[in-house]
């Protein structure tokens, strides 16, 4: 028995075509034929459109957000960045978000297909190739030895899982998954205890104010409760979070089977908005949507996993039947969502000029309250994980940073690969509490005094921001291919350039636009949001 059969499939389809696609028999009896030229077209097809396509079902919740008078400003502003983001990207240039995530393929083969049996191999190099030759990004890092990495330049390897099925078809579900989404997914292993109306809900309330707004809110919040394993709750949670689990149950039965609770599932949705967190910036919509799953488990054990599809929600089912290759339909026209909208956003937003010294840019910053909307323009100096390290390094080793990193504000990003004939790939912010280590040293040598990122800090960092003076600037995430094609204006890489996506860069940016999270003297917009977690 499937535990978690996945239900009825209501997805549209298109018709990738029949090439590679046959009847035959086997053992006698019928079966069909699939040669590697048809999974390795609708893989290339499948990731393709995740990098730049939306499904239509989100950006209609999307549309929900600007059209709700509960919506706070700054709701509203993040959702038709989304819509906005999601115009670009549609154009097939600018892929959605600049993490395009890692190759993830989970599939179900049907007992009565026939395939060449490199299944694996033909998919994961088909999706590879969509890597290499569009605009997307490289972001599989291989060890060499326990500290030491490489980028593997492929966005190799790829985690294929495929499980055996009735019948004659092969049914897939592709998925693009960015890190910041995939960092929010957490297993608590509770007991039967938990399994209480007032416990189990006061335990949600926690957990989904934790999880913050760094993972590109609004999002699809997924709680699982129980699972024969931890790793079987974990799947779950993927699964859910990206919608592939929609057509389960709504209730349970002694069989054990997976099913779905609508009134959990409305409860999540109310927690979400008493957070406060909102759309990123303060708000009722940090979740578009909630699933609630509940598993069988062994009497000993009660794990619990909670995780999240971000803005970028990068999901599409495939099959291959007797009829042909088909894979889910996306929307291609997203800007109807905006057709009569009304503008979104605060009224106002305060113009910070870059080009000035960076005391004076820290100085004007700290006179504005959380909150305040500003719009930056002239330089930042790029720079994230792995640059942060070497700099570190750096200045463990000479007393110093390099000039650059002190005179510029701090943009934690990295970016999609450069097309043709525009300043910058897809460059969308990434998540600051990764950079917070650095942050006290850092601000001792005047480096890092105006930074600028997406997410909630955590509390050595807001100390380190408070007691150095120094200025903390959230800009939208989800909206990268946005901000490349409106707000960047040019970018060049000044040092170790061996990273990659990775390197230093110098960009020039025109009015970007950015909210002040924490403002030097102990202001921080997610405070009282926050408090307790």
């Amino acid at each position: 028995m499937n535990i978690i059969d996945p239900g009825p499939d209501k997805a549209s389809y298109r018709r990738i075509g029949a090439r590679g696609v046959g009847r035959t028999a086997c053992g006698g009896r019928p079966a069909l034929r699939i040669a590697d030229g048809a999974l390795k077209s609708l893989a290339g097809e499948a990731f393709a459109d995740l990098a730049f396509y939306l499904r239509p079902d989100f950006l209609a919740a999307m549309r929900r957000i600007l059209d709700d008078p509960a919506a706070s400003d700054n709701d509203r502003f993040v959702a038709e960045a989304v819509l906005r983001n999601a115009v670009i990207a549609a154009e097939g240039v600018l892929p959605l978000c600049q993490d395009t995530g890692s190759i993830q393929i989970f599939a179900f083969r049907g007992h009565r297909v026939v395939t060449d049996g490199r299944d694996e191999e033909v998919l994961a190099a088909a999706a590879s190739d969509v890597y290499k030759t569009r605009n997307l990004r490289f972001s599989i890092m291989a060890p060499l030895s326990v500290m030491e990495e490489i980028n593997t330049g492929t966005n190799l390897p790829a985690q294929i899982e495929i499980q055996a099925a009735p019948g004659r078809e092969y049914r897939f579900f592709f998925v693009a998954k960015g890190g910041g989404s995939s960092n929010k997914i957490a297993l608590f292993q509770e007991s039967k205890a938990r399994l209480e109306d007032d416990a189990l809900e006061s335990f949600l309330a926690e957990k989904i104010r934790a999880l913050g707004v760094a993972a590109c809110p609004p999002y699809r919040i997924a709680v699982v409760v129980g699972g024969l394993s931890p790793e079987m709750t974990l799947k779950t949670v993927k699964l859910a979070s990206a919608g592939f689990l929609d057509g389960l149950p709504k209730r349970g039965s002694k069989s054990g089977a997976a099913f779905r609770d609508p009134g959990w599932e409305e409860r999540i949705m109310r927690l979400a908005r008493e957070t406060g967190l909102g759309a990123q910036f303060g708000g009722v919509w940090l979740a578009h949507e909630a699933r609630f799953v509940r598993l069988p488990r062994h009497a000993g054990s009660c794990p619990i996993g909670i995780g999240v599809s971000c803005n970028a929600d990068r999901g599409l089912r495939g099959k291959i039947t007797a009829d042909g290759v088909f894979l889910e339909e996306v929307e291609r026209r997203p800007a109807r969502f905006l057709e009569g909208a009304r503008p979104a956003g605060p009224a106002a937003a305060v113009a910070v000029d870059l080009e000035k010294p960076i005391e004076e840019v820290a100085a004007k910053l700290r006179t504005l309250p959380v909150g305040t909307l500003v719009r930056l323009s002239g330089p930042l100096v790029v720079a994230r994980d792995i640059a942060h390290a070497r700099l570190a390094k750096i200045l463990r080793e000479t007393g110093d940073v390099p000039e650059y990193f002190k005179r510029h504000a701090v943009y934690y990003a990295g970016p999609a690969k450069t097309p043709r004939g525009l300043a910058s790939g897809s460059f969308g912010p990434t998540t600051a509490q990764r950079m917070d280590g650095y942050m006290a040293d850092f601000l001792g040598t005047g480096a890092s005094l105006v930074s600028l990122g997406k997410g909630n800090r955590t509390a050595p960092a807001i100390e380190a921001l408070k007691k150095g003076g120094g200025v903390f600037l959230g800009t939208i995430g989800g909206a990268a291919a946005l901000i490349a094609k409106e707000h960047i204006v040019s970018s060049e890489t000044i040092d170790f350039a061996d990273l990659g996506m990775e390197a230093v860069r110098r960009i020039v940016v025109k009015d970007l636009p950015a909210f002040v999270v924490y403002d030097g003297r102990g202001g921080d917009l997610y405070a009282a949001r926050l408090a307790g977690c």
